[in-house]
């Protein structure tokens, strides 16, 4: 779709707002969260609260402040002993205790909507202290961090010693052990030819786990201590990716040689040849997972023509490649410009939603110009310079999000069919007068958590990892992770979700995929809601996880339960999901 003159005539009546959801007003990162008493006061009032760790009061928000809460009471442990005498002391109080990292994700595992300052709830701040990272060995590489560190910060190390990992989430501003909880992943497959290297996953973070260290209860003593499980360990597997029902202080990753990337953007690609049914030839996204195995598709609501990132194995920078040094080459996406900004404030503070055709171009608009402005259409460099790409200082839209496990061969069907539902529905929506979609739909395509790619001996997979292969599924080895952003508080948005998650569920039941949900970002919708649909909650998601192998949902479960019988680590979302 064409802006046009209206588009032109439309902006420039728009006068330049203070948007909630600029940059300016949510670059609120949880490990520099106001802190409102001195240590001495406030664990007067919290009696037995352990000495010597600081204590103080805290405001939660979330990555889109739809999860907000003032004056909870928090703690910074200095190391992981004092977690454990904090984890005891709520114990005994009844308390509960959810580790607060950068507060980077979107689902209330952390804390629920509407928690109040006096609840029975303890923050614990990893973020501040527990950032400790060192080379564990090199041959085979390993590397042993704090569960506070920052991705950012990780691969940062990680890159000093010629070491790396084969894809990772965007944002630098995630705590490792906040993406270990929820399985975070980037967008990675072999491309044709390619063989994986020696101390890399094509699946998430999770799957480079050698051990961990978390909190656990023990019944011999009567109160909870710290235990390492190494990845070969039952229990282990259930802790890779726990979703916040456990407090894990310490990791050690299995890294790899680091690659140098070349990224691609084009923006000239129509989404009917990107995402056209499998055998209209023609460049679609298998097409560039086949020749580069790393693509991401970011297709702006109301345009045609979406922003195509493809990253490439590329040992010697290209001729037409800009050599790059530093992450977050995208200027124009981490500072939200101006018109962007005035138009997604347009649509908030008047209910112009009829404006999210406008807003879409505009974004694209913004992204064709900023990729020739900022010469970043053509980037080359180390990994992490090529592969983190978001600010905290993006324009902030809520998102749902599932992962569709499939063959390799089917990943073109599943975006070809995704996709045309999608834009039939948003069309007939339109056509209503009903504008739920304001942003973006993110498409990336992953390989799945195989044990193996640990390189240690009896490695298991991560239990309730949305990666985790299907033992009665084996030639799915691919997930296709679909995402649809839009801004918070917009009109039948939650409906919309839900059609595309009940098309999700019902097409991809076991056939030729299937339907798990993406932790960290929105999914069992109502019409009203998400998180909210028991269907989805107590049927959909378990059965997902179940395959007539190994411990499955309710094995998972009975092993978290067994870690924390008390519950300290429990919150509203998760006694409905485990209860």
């Amino acid at each position: 779709m064409s802006t046009g003159p209206y588009v032109c005539r439309m902006t420039d009546r728009l006068s330049r707002r203070g948007f909630l959801l600029t940059a300016a007003s949510l670059s609120v990162v949880a490990a520099a969260a106001p802190r409102s008493m001195a240590q001495g006061a406030a664990a007067s009032d919290l009696p037995g609260f352990p000495e010597g760790v600081e204590l103080y009061r805290s405001a939660y928000r979330n990555w889109v402040r739809e999860i907000t809460a003032d004056g909870l009471w928090a703690c910074a442990p200095s190391n992981p002993d004092q977690v454990v005498a904090v984890v005891n002391w709520a114990r005994e109080q009844d308390w509960t205790v959810r580790a607060r990292g950068y507060a980077h994700g979107w689902s209330p595992l952390t804390i629920p909507a509407g928690t109040e300052s006096g609840a029975p709830l303890l923050l614990v701040d990893t973020a501040t202290h527990l950032t400790g990272i060192a080379l564990e060995s090199t041959d085979p590489a390993a590397v042993r961090v704090g569960a506070g560190a920052s991705l950012e910060a990780l691969l940062g190390h990680l890159e000093a010693y010629g070491l790396g990992v084969t894809a990772t989430p965007a944002p630098g501003d995630l705590t490792v052990g906040g993406a270990l909880a929820i399985d975070a992943h980037g967008t990675a497959v072999p491309a044709h030819g390619e063989s994986r290297l020696p101390g890399h996953t094509y699946g998430s973070l999770s799957n480079l786990v050698l051990s961990l260290t978390a909190v656990v209860w023990d019944s011999a003593g009567g109160a909870y201590v710290l235990r390492t499980f190494e990845r070969d360990d039952p229990d282990c597997a259930a802790l890779l990716t726990h979703l916040g029902r456990a407090l894990v202080t310490e990791v050690v990753l299995r890294v790899g040689e680091n690659t140098s990337l070349r990224c691609l953007s084009r923006t000239d690609i129509p989404a009917a040849e990107l995402f056209a049914a499998p055998g209209s030839g023609g460049r679609t996204l298998a097409s560039f997972l086949d020749t580069a195995g790393r693509a991401e598709a970011i297709w702006f609501a109301f345009t045609e023509f979406p922003w195509l990132k493809v990253w490439s194995v590329a040992p010697k920078r290209p001729l037409t490649s800009r050599r790059v040094t530093a992450p977050y080459n995208y200027p124009f996406s981490d500072n939200v410009p101006a018109v962007v900004a005035d138009l997604a404030g347009t649509l908030v503070s008047d209910a112009a939603w009829y404006l999210a055709p406008v807003l879409g171009n505009a974004q694209l608009d913004a992204a064709v110009l900023g990729l020739t402005t900022s010469l970043s259409a053509d980037i080359w460099g180390l990994s992490k310079n090529t592969l983190l790409y978001i600010r905290p200082t993006t324009l902030r839209m809520t998102a749902n999000g599932y992962a569709v496990l499939t063959s390799r061969a089917e990943v073109q069907r599943v975006v070809a069919e995704f996709t045309a539902f999608y834009r039939q529905r948003l069309t007939a929506y339109a056509a209503q007068g009903r504008f739920p979609v304001n942003g973006t739909v993110e498409i990336r395509v992953t390989g799945l958590d195989n044990p193996a790619d640990a390189d240690s001996a009896g490695a298991r997979a991560p239990l309730l990892s949305a990666l985790r292969p299907r033992a009665d599924h084996p030639e799915w080895d691919t997930a296709v992770w679909l995402d649809v952003l839009t801004l918070p508080g917009t009109p039948y948005a939650e409906a919309f979700c839900r059609e595309l998650e009940r098309f999700l569920l019902a097409t991809y039941d076991g056939g030729h995929g299937l339907t798990r949900v993406e932790w960290s970002k929105g999914w069992a919708y109502t019409d009203e809601a998400a998180w909210a649909d028991e269907e989805v909650l107590g049927s959909a998601v378990p059965a997902s996880f179940d395959d007539g192998a190994g411990p499955g949902w309710e094995g998972a479960a009975a092993i978290l339960d067994r870690l924390d019988p008390h519950q300290v680590f429990g919150n509203a979302l998760l006694d409905r999901l485990f209860g």
